[in-house]
């Protein structure tokens, strides 16, 4: 069982979003059988079942055992992952393209890259399982507060010639590099991706008055 599955087939992907399958999907989290799902939902088991094998169909989820309770063999599933994110793969006619904002100022680049990302890694992680490889990845989540707007672009600007000067120091580009990843040494391209962007405002919004002021009548 996965951690996150990345979902690339777009039938899979609306498998996932109808509202049953992915209670079922969340139950699924352990091992289970329809009986005991149709309890958990609230749904006849014969209505579970059909979600299931729709699910089954769609490799989000997968038999883990049977077992005999007297003339029935009752099936034992789980789900393929703890949790899931559709990747733009899914939607590989409307997806965004990278190559066409390329500016680094720009809201929509930054979700393009970040779009990219989960397809790639979505993929990176299916070989390497299917491989029962490692997979070498880094990452740093932080926040920042900047007093002003000009001490955030000078930040971006400092940022931007400290990752030029590592890339420039450990890059091995030299000549006769292959373009499929490997080196002349044996070495590994990797993706490079720096974000930075404002958080969410996750305030409580205010509650309406308690008691709205009486709306007034209009005179005749």
């Amino acid at each position: 069982m996965l951690d996150i599955e990345v979902i690339e087939d777009p039938a899979a992907a609306e498998a996932s979003l109808d509202p049953i399958r992915t209670r079922i999907l969340m139950e699924l989290a352990e091992p289970g059988s329809a009986t005991q799902l149709a309890a958990k939902v609230g749904l006849p088991r014969q209505k579970v079942n059909y979600h299931l094998r729709a699910l089954e169909r769609r490799g989000l989820v997968e038999l883990v055992a049977e077992r005999r309770k007297g003339n029935v063999t009752e099936r034992i599933l789980q789900a393929s992952a703890a949790s899931y994110l559709i990747s733009p793969a899914a939607l590989a006619s409307v997806a965004p393209d990278p190559h066409r904002f390329s500016d680094r100022f720009s809201a929509f680049w930054l979700l393009a890259l970040a779009g990219r990302m989960v397809q790639e890694m979505g993929q990176l992680i299916t070989g390497a399982a299917a491989a029962k490889q490692p997979l070498a990845t880094f990452a740093i989540d932080g926040a920042i507060t900047f007093r002003t707007a000009a001490d955030r672009a000078a930040f971006a600007e400092e940022l931007g010639i400290a990752v030029t000067r590592l890339v420039d120091k450990y890059h091995d580009g030299g000549p006769g590099a292959p373009a499929d990843g490997a080196t002349a040494g044996g070495g590994r391209k990797h993706r490079l991706v720096v974000a930075l962007h404002p958080t969410l405002n996750t305030a409580t919004p205010k509650a309406p008055p308690t008691n709205p002021p009486a709306k007034e009548q209009d005179n005749d």
